[in-house]
């Protein structure tokens, strides 16, 4: 950065007064340098990167909490991440609507409390579950009672093992239960400036009811692991970390498992009347024509496109792309 001297601010000021220069065009030429608003009270403490390995570690989380609800409850609870972002603690506050159930809770050995926010559309229709229902949500909003706050609570707990199971690569937490509140304007649990991570997730129980979970964590609760929130450290540690027993370990145990490939060549549809009259020699018009990618999946996720051939005397299949979507698991 240039600085100017004593002489040269002096000769500005007289130019300024004489009117040789023109104010409105040192304020132009302001305008047209490359500024961007920055708010010092909502300063931006995560990364994109570390936002990022919060949505990607906490994917992990809903596929676990999905499972283990669907088996728990018996009925199909669907769970996904709508969002990753940080914004003050007051901003969060103002956004939760009333009634809802907050669970303050700590992740020892960190230092501090987290929030959990549980969406009465959410929690209705799982306690009408849990106490053998069809899994309905009331046509109205209330309170919750004693009795459901006991049940949302014991679903808290159960919520927040398996969030320990999903961290336990960054760091080996204890989830506890500190308090459990319903009116969350009457509650600071931070200062309303506190910077926090919000992670909100879109819950379906059933076929309609439809609901949201938050969980808040604030800076200060990460800050002692926020250096290992990047994908580079979580998913890709150096080849040189592992000695060469550990490598041949991994080799052999990733060399077990198998894994089912099928190839979707195209699809048609036939009336009944004509799928009973099928004989072997018939042909059925698909709707792919000869030149088109199919479809291969990994057990019942589609992977990759793929063009058929043969390998020596065997059927086989080209990979010629990986389909998009993929590209960032």
């Amino acid at each position: 950065m240039d600085i100017l001297s004593q002489n040269e601010i002096d000769a500005l000021l007289d130019a300024l007064s004489t009117g040789e220069v023109n104010m409105s065009e040192l304020q132009d030429s302001q305008k047209q340098l490359d500024c961007k608003p920055y708010d010092f009270r909502r300063p931006n403490k995560f990364s994109k990167e570390q936002l990022r390995t919060l949505q990607v570690l906490h994917g992990g989380f809903v596929r676990l909490l999905s499972n283990f609800l669907t088996g728990y409850l018996r009925s199909d609870i669907q769970i996904e991440v709508a969002s990753v972002d940080q914004l003050t603690f007051e901003d969060f506050i103002r956004s939760i609507p009333t009634p809802t159930v907050l669970v303050v809770f700590s992740l020892s050995p960190l230092k501090g409390t987290a929030i959990a926010q549980l969406d009465p559309v959410f929690l209705f229709p799982v306690i009408d579950l849990f106490f053998g229902g069809s899994g309905t949500a009331p046509k109205t909003i209330r309170d919750l009672t004693d009795i459901e706050l006991s049940v949302a609570r014991n679903l808290a707990v159960k919520i927040l093992d398996n969030l320990a199971l999903a961290w336990k690569d960054i760091v080996q937490v204890e989830p506890a239960i500190e308090s459990v509140e319903t009116t969350p304007h009457l509650h600071q649990v931070y200062s309303f400036n506190e910077i926090v991570a919000l992670i909100s997730f879109t819950t379906q129980v059933g076929e309609t009811a439809r609901g949201f979970i938050n969980l808040c964590f604030p800076f200060t609760l990460l800050d002692p692991v926020v250096s290992h929130l990047s994908l580079q450290r979580r998913f890709g540690p150096p080849s040189s970390d592992l000695s060469e027993a550990e490598r041949k370990r991994m080799f052999h145990w990733l060399g077990l498992p198998t894994v089912e490939l099928t190839v979707l060549a195209g699809q048609t549809w036939v009336n009944i009347n004509d799928f009973l009259q099928l004989q072997e020699g018939d042909v059925l018009l698909l709707d792919r024509r000869v030149d088109q990618d199919m479809d291969m999946y990994i057990e019942e996720q589609m992977k990759f496109k793929v063009q058929a051939g043969t390998l020596g005397s065997k059927l086989a299949v080209q990979i010629t792309a990986l389909v998009e979507g993929e590209k960032d698991d």
